[in-house]
């Protein structure tokens, strides 16, 4: 029976509603839906009635939002993809609407919700130096705002304790990170701890007395821990959880009863432990109702937490969003986040694994195309952006998108990517272009050796380092592929680091161990660089690229693309002049998938 061939909109399109919150009361959820073409904001009673729409955004998505109070929302905006956040207010009734910290060149980040403060939030500017931010007290209805303290140019985060105070800070030269301290906001800092930033101690929050941390650690063992940490002592005092193949990152808990709930972390898909019999048969519950094999998330939570909403996903659906009543263990369905999507004509993301050429194991996921035998495929190579990221098990529009076009999609999580521990992490330093790009060459070899892959049909594609992958691959391995797409990536390892963003400058000298200096590792760099040796290219490529792409820049775009046409090797250029590292306009969207469709068609199906 032949495979519906799907509209490609119905994959890229926004949702009919995202983003669920419920109110700090409970007498209301919100949502994020589409607007003019835009995610705008709309506000609905929990008990029933009627949606307001209370933002009219029509040149670009609300980037994100939350609650201040009953009574006001607060969302983020950028300007064209420039990244340059700014916040705005507005109140249940759609009136009220406030810039708040809207200016020009300046980029806005959240501290903390402030959670027993209704009238304030803690934020982040860089406006009084483009490189660091300063912590703000922020009045969310009049924009009034105080500065809590000047970052003397080495701070990198801010943390509070429960009760709102400015107590931790985390400082970075670049290279070494330390963690500082202080009783009260009134009181001089203190180093609790100096690590390399191959090491880590990292504070999550306070515990609840706010005398000691909870934190993730990897001082003294490969894999990332929650431990709780004794400033007194200055020293880790228990390990909460640790696990010996990734990394633990997630602690839970629970703002009203004040105690810890559950540790998440990611395997092949994410687990959970639980620390609370509460929270554990609230879960259960949830998902008893559920029933199938749908994977759940408690993503929001009203004040008294007795209504939760639960967002539900898996490979094959973006899910839906729930509300859970407590008292009464009742599950009821909001919304189908994406209801056009069949699952049943949707394909399995598979965990696997394959061993590179040096002995580590690679971990990743292959989704193969319904309808055909899982042999002599045309494949699509995806690796990750980052490159520290990983990718996960879950719906993802663009993998489902190209298998029901016929191709096998492969996703690795080569060397470097997190999740899998420090010995893993490290030894991409330096292997731009090397390890690492070998990693994904021996993924290729893999799906080729068990005749899954046609060799002549293999594609790459990515974006961001997944751009600089794909290059790197058609210009490293040149007869490994029949064309490749780059999407916003990497082309000049040293322009790149001459163009980012002021507020990246403080972790430059990280960047130099991790990738390689422009002076004294000229030469690695030179050798690393897809954009020098862009003559060994021989098959077609498409870039896309946005104009106000802030983390790599348009130059990097321009100079292969001139560097191709030198060469005579057949391109395409897309251009959008106000997007920035991606394509977030879902116009725009859709411009580049069909693009990237109509180019794939040409160059693998033909064949």
């Amino acid at each position: 029976m032949p495979v519906k061939r799907i509209p490609l909109e119905d994959f890229f399109r926004n949702p009919v509603k995202s983003s669920y919150q419920i109110s700090p009361d409970g007498k209301y959820f919100s949502y994020m839906a589409p607007w003019e073409n835009r995610m705008n904001i709309f506000v609905q009673p929990t008990a029933g009635g009627d949606a307001l729409q209370i933002t009219q955004v029509k040149d670009r998505d609300i980037a994100g939002y939350l609650w201040a109070n009953n009574n006001r929302i607060l969302y983020l905006k950028d300007n064209g993809g420039d990244e340059n956040f700014a916040l705005h207010g507005v109140d249940l009734d759609g009136t009220n609407q406030k810039e708040l910290t809207v200016i020009e060149g300046v980029r806005t980040e959240l501290i903390d919700d402030l959670e027993n403060d209704e009238a304030h939030i803690m934020i982040g500017l860089n406006k009084r130096d483009a490189r660091v931010f300063d912590p703000y007290r922020l009045n969310v209805n009049t924009g009034e705002m105080t500065m809590l303290a000047e970052n003397p140019g080495n701070i990198s985060s801010w943390m509070c304790d429960h009760a709102g105070k400015l107590r931790i800070a985390t400082t970075s030269d670049g290279v070494n990170t330390s963690v500082l301290y202080r009783d009260t906001e009134e009181s001089e800092w203190q180093v609790l701890i100096t690590t390399n930033f191959r090491e880590n101690l990292s504070p999550l929050f306070f515990t609840f007395d706010n005398a000691d941390l909870y934190c993730t650690s990897n001082i003294g063992r490969d894999k990332n821990s929650i431990v709780l940490y004794n400033i007194g002592s200055r020293k880790e005092a228990e390990v909460l959880f640790e696990h010996n193949e990734v990394d633990v990152y997630n602690l839970n808990y629970s703002r009203k009863r004040k105690v810890l709930t559950s540790i998440t972390y990611t395997a092949d898909k994410t687990e959970r432990k639980f620390l609370d019999t509460t929270a554990e048969a609230n879960y259960k519950n949830i998902l008893a109702q559920l029933g199938g094999n749908l994977e759940a998330a408690i993503t929001s939570a009203n004040k008294n937490e007795d209504m939760f909403i639960v967002r539900t996903y898996s490979d094959k659906s973006l899910g839906a969003y729930y509300l859970y009543n407590v008292a009464a263990k009742k599950l009821t369905l909001i919304e189908s986040v994406s209801p056009w999507i069949d699952e049943k004509e949707m394909c399995d993301m598979e965990p696997i694994t394959y061993t590179s050429r040096d002995g580590l194991t690679i971990h990743g996921y292959l989704t193969l195309p319904k309808g055909v035998p899982a042999e002599n495929l045309p494949v699509v190579v995806n690796p990750h952006g980052g490159p520290w990221a990983r990718d996960n098990w879950g719906f993802n529009p663009e993998v489902q998108f190209l298998a029901n076009r016929g191709y096998a999609v492969l996703q690795m999580n080569f060397r470097g990517s997190v999740g899998y521990g420090r010995n893993f992490w490290e030894s991409s330093f330096k292997q731009w272009g090397k390890k690492m790009q070998d990693d994904i060459s021996d993924g290729v070899a893999f799906l080729t050796e068990k005749g899954i892959a046609d060799p002549s049909r293999i594609a790459i594609y990515g974006g961001s380092y997944g751009g600089y992958a794909t290059l790197a691959g058609l210009t490293f391995t040149p007869d490994l592929y029949a064309c490749g797409v780059d999407y916003v990536g990497v082309s000049n390892l040293f322009t790149f680091m001459e163009t980012i963003p002021p507020y990246w400058v403080q972790y430059l000298e990280m960047l130099y161990e991790m990738v390689g200096h422009p002076e004294r590792d000229k030469e690695l760099l030179t050798a690393a660089s897809p954009v020098m040796h862009a003559d060994k290219i021989k098959v077609p490529v498409l870039i896309a690229q946005g104009a106000k792409d802030p983390r790599v820049n348009i130059a990097e775009s321009d100079q292969i693309v001139e560097a191709l046409k030198k060469n005579g090797i057949p391109h395409k250029y897309l251009v959008e002049p106000e997007e920035g590292h991606g394509f977030h306009n879902e116009e725009n969207r859709f411009k580049f998938y069909r693009a990237m469709e109509e180019f794939l068609g040409e160059h693998m199906m033909t064949k």
